[in-house]
């Protein structure tokens, strides 16, 4: 089987590099406006010219979102934008709107359109209108099964290709079409502001009893009614590729640099494992499952594609085995300069993240770059330090050390 496009999340310039640097095919992001991760880093229009530009240069494709819902006065703006993108050299335009995708195909012909998760295709008489309107590529609604996706696929032309969700956090409310944010905070959800209100804490109340509050689930973090698993589809990819999803799409705009660069990571190896043979792909899930967790992530599950999740929802805060301690920025008389995320000691066991692998070393040594003094441990986050690291540790590798919060 051909093995899918790997497409990554890129909410800034730190994000995106890290994404071509571990293994992305390509990746997805956003202007300043017109897509729905406003509080995102974003690109500006410069910065946008750069991160085509270190895309193409790496082969490999920027997608740009511009899948918010506009008013009529909104429209122009968002035309004028998808054109200077256009001109720029945007691989495709991730759309939601109908209007929108029909006013991009008339006014901006030549711009590829992929048509977003949010406009819910569920079926393949919407999917075969979207193609034959003119979409090269459908993100299908996040609540179909594979062999629904398979149908789907088998009813379409050969020139539109099927993506869908991988990996990464998921919404509550119908394929991310939710009005719950603007109800209670006014940020519209489907305005690129969503406060994520089913990540809250919730309670009962009966009606005559006010103020008396009945908790539905509780643990030690608190209680959680609405907050969805984490979808992970890291042991299905070729039940993924047999129902013919072309494109694998990784969530978290709104993710760090490190989150990017470890879950491109492993997504990447496994599919390199599963290109060789599925049996050297299945051996390795247990290591590369075990990286996947070493990043912040929620209870995870498969999403709707083997039926409903089970269960539908409940998923704690976030955990992780290991914590990300710091990114290597150069290298200086033969030690890593490193920027400091979290605090770690003189005799940790560390791990550097990049693109080889995960590779682990003692600390020895840390050493303050501003005077020189050889310190036990550091606590600062943003100080600059010097590491010896004892194989070469280059510009966009990350470390991670001993998570001392977490409990198997």
């Amino acid at each position: 089987m051909h093995t899918p496009e790997l497409l990554a999340p890129a909410g800034g310039m730190p994000q995106l590099k890290a994404a071509l640097r571990f293994g992305a095919d390509a990746v997805y992001g956003a202007l300043k406006s017109y897509g729905l991760r406003a509080s995102a880093g974003n690109f500006s229009w410069e910065e946008l010219q750069q991160a085509l530009s270190l895309c193409h240069q790496a082969g490999k494709k920027f997608y740009l979102t511009l899948n918010i819902l506009p008013y009529d006065e909104e429209m122009q703006g968002f035309l004028d934008a998808a054109k200077k993108a256009c001109e720029m050299g945007a691989d495709a335009a991730i759309v939601s709107d109908i209007g929108a995708f029909l006013a991009l195909r008339r006014e901006v012909p030549q711009l590829p359109l992929h048509i977003s998760t949010q406009a819910n295709t569920l079926n393949s008489e919407t999917a075969r209108f979207f193609a034959s309107a003119g979409a090269e590529r459908i993100v299908l609604a996040r609540e179909l099964s594979l062999k629904q996706i398979a149908a789907i696929h088998k009813s379409l032309p050969d020139a539109c290709q099927i993506e869908t969700f991988v990996h990464g956090a998921m919404c509550m409310s119908y394929s991310g079409r939710c009005m719950l944010s603007d109800h209670l905070t006014g940020r519209g959800g489907n305005r690129g502001a969503c406060a994520q209100p089913c990540r809250w804490e919730y309670a009962l109340v009966e009606k005559k009893r006010p103020g008396e509050y009945i908790p539905i689930e509780e643990d030690q973090r608190g209680t959680y009614l609405l907050s969805a698993y984490d979808l992970c589809m890291l042991h299905h990819l070729p039940e993924m590729m047999q129902a013919g999803i072309e494109s694998l799409k990784i969530e978290g705009r709104m993710k760090t640099e490190y989150y990017v660069a470890n879950t491109v990571s492993v997504y990447r190896k496994a599919l390199d494992l599963l290109a060789q043979s599925e049996e050297t792909y299945r051996a390795a899930l247990p290591q590369l499952e075990a990286q996947l967790l070493k990043a912040s992530h929620r209870l995870m599950n498969t999403g709707f594609f083997f039926g409903a999740p089970s269960p539908a929802a409940g998923a704690d805060g976030f955990s992780q085995t290991m914590e990300y301690v710091g990114r290597v920025e150069s290298n200086q008389d033969g030690m890593a300069v490193v920027h400091l995320k979290n605090r770690f000691y003189v005799g940790d066991t560390l791990e550097v993240l990049c693109p080889q692998g995960s590779l682990p070393f003692r600390v020895e040594k840390i050493i303050l770059q501003e005077t020189g003094e050889s310190v036990d441990t550091v606590s600062i986050a943003g100080q600059k330090i010097l590491l010896p690291i004892p194989f070469p540790a280059e510009d966009g590798d990350f470390l991670r050390g001993p998570n001392r919060n977490h409990t198997k």
